[in-house]
């Protein structure tokens, strides 16, 4: 009986049963925050017309969720290598919970969306600091490599878990269930992480970056803030090009100023690494992709189609099944064998689904979508691991926190700007629903193709990279 009781192992010591609790713990946060970025697709309908929302509004209720975790979370990645992860993950931990708890207390959709970014303030310090935790737990390269694949996985579980789960609360409980199931979820959380985490930070502290911050901020904002609002003030205002124009001084103002300090908040020579640069850009393109698919699909089960919440998450289990039969397959296959057959897969089945989302209709039948919907699920369920180890895996242990930061950033930027430009695309069409709808999500399906392309293209010219360095290498 007592062999079952889990108790806290001695300070220090990490037994193989201890490194598997931490790996579940740090899989956990990984799910409540990553969730919370699909789950509300769901609770849209229900959002919009309980508090009166514009189809803006239910855009910057998901981006601004997304659009805080990509903002800050280099920033908290490289905090968590300087003062300590497993105290920065204990703090997101107790901020996403608090976030999560006002997000289900919202009165309006102003309040909704302030409480949202709070919820993502909590989540900058979860997934990059998790993901350090994870690389200095497991010691040897094959034990890393499992860990990490497994931790990549359970992300594309949360993404394909989140519509499911949400549809089901939604109907039973309402929109704010959503967010309060996240409470006890984080309380427990941060209960596991006191008993089993241990405390680990870089050998050397990083300085703050605060003009780099600012930078990242303003470039992330301004590039979201244009594309959400350039339905209503059109592409030509002063504001839009304004907020245009501030983006490429921030650009510019990064590739200046950051490589002249010690320790900037962008290492951008952590890009010289081609498997690295790839992998970012990758990320990027891959959840810019679903981010605009969940949008995309969400509305029109629930929207053009009138099908109930619960319905509408059940629809999308073509999508959550294949992550549970793939990711932990792509995982063991990326730590085998390498990146690179997981991102044919994924980039391929990307661009069919774009291809094929082109012929869905206002009544097409639905054993049809589902089917559609399915590559989506192949899509997501190989993409993950491989991103994550590419990332991380040729990184020295220091760096993991920053590393890890900047290969979430890329997602979550490509899910602020999937839902962005998905949004921008199709909001004039909701209102009119029917085949106005779908004839306008046809410049979203394209966009899908191709990003699916671009990930094929990128695995292939980064493997390809690789060998060549590695024969240069071996030369020498």
């Amino acid at each position: 009986m007592s062999s079952t009781v889990l108790s806290p192992a001695p300070p220090g010591e990490l037994t193989p049963r201890r490194k598997s609790l931490v790996l579940a713990i740090c899989c956990i946060s990984m799910l409540v925050v990553i969730m919370d970025m699909s789950v509300v697709n769901v609770a849209l309908p229900g959002i919009g017309r309980d508090l009166h929302a514009s189809e803006s509004g239910l855009q910057w209720t998901v981006d601004a969720y997304s659009l805080v975790l990509a903002a800050f979370l280099v920033l908290a990645g490289s905090l968590s290598d300087r003062v300590g992860r497993r105290r920065v993950f204990l703090a997101g931990l107790a901020i996403f919970g608090l976030g999560s708890l006002l997000c289900g207390l919202a009165p309006g959709i102003g309040w909704l969306i302030g409480a949202r970014a709070l919820q993502a303030v909590g989540g900058t310090m979860l997934n990059p600091t998790a993901l350090a935790i994870i690389a200095n737990t497991f010691d040897g390269p094959a034990e890393r490599a499992r860990a990490i694949g497994i931790f990549g996985s359970v992300s594309g579980l949360a993404l394909a878990l989140g519509p499911i789960l949400g549809g089901g609360l939604v109907s039973a409980f309402g929109w704010r269930s959503v967010f309060w199931i996240n409470v006890p979820v984080t309380i427990t959380a941060i209960v596991l992480a006191s008993l089993y985490v241990l405390e680990s930070r870089a050998g050397r502290a990083r300085r703050f970056d605060p003009v780099g911050q600012a930078l990242m901020i303003l470039l992330l904002g301004s590039v979201v803030y244009a594309i959400i609002e350039s339905t209503s003030q059109g592409w030509t205002s002063p504001l839009i090009l304004g907020l245009l124009a501030i983006a490429a001084l921030s650009v510019a103002g990064i590739v200046v100023y950051e490589p002249r300090r010690a320790d900037p908040l962008l290492e951008l020579r952590l890009f010289r690494s081609p498997p690295f640069s790839a992998a970012i850009v990758m990320a990027l393109f891959a959840l810019c992709g679903f981010g605009a698919f969940l949008f995309v699909t969400t509305q029109y089960l629930q929207d053009i189609r009138g099908l109930s919440s619960v319905v509408a998450g059940l629809c999308l289990i073509p999508v959550g099944l294949p992550v549970l039969v793939l990711s932990p397959a792509a995982g063991r296959i990326t730590g085998n064998r390498g990146p690179l057959l997981p991102l044919l897969v994924a980039g391929t089945a990307l661009a069919l689904g774009g291809l094929a989302s082109l012929w869905i209709g206002p009544a097409t039948p639905l054993a049809l979508v589902l089917a559609v919907y399915l590559l989506f699920g192949i899509f997501l369920g190989t993409v993950n691991p491989p991103i994550t180890n590419s990332a991380v895996s040729g990184m020295p242990r220091s760096m993991a926190g920053l590393a890890g930061s900047l290969a979430s950033t890329g997602r979550q930027a490509g899910t602020t700007l999937g839902v962005a430009v998905s949004g921008t695309l199709v909001a004039p069409a909701l209102a009119r629903g029917g085949s106005a709808f779908t004839t306008a999500a046809h410049g979203v399906w394209w966009m899908l193709l191709a990003l699916g392309a671009g990930i094929v293209a990128l695995g292939l010219a980064s493997a390809r990279l690789h060998h060549v360095l590695s024969a240069r290498s071996a030369r020498q």
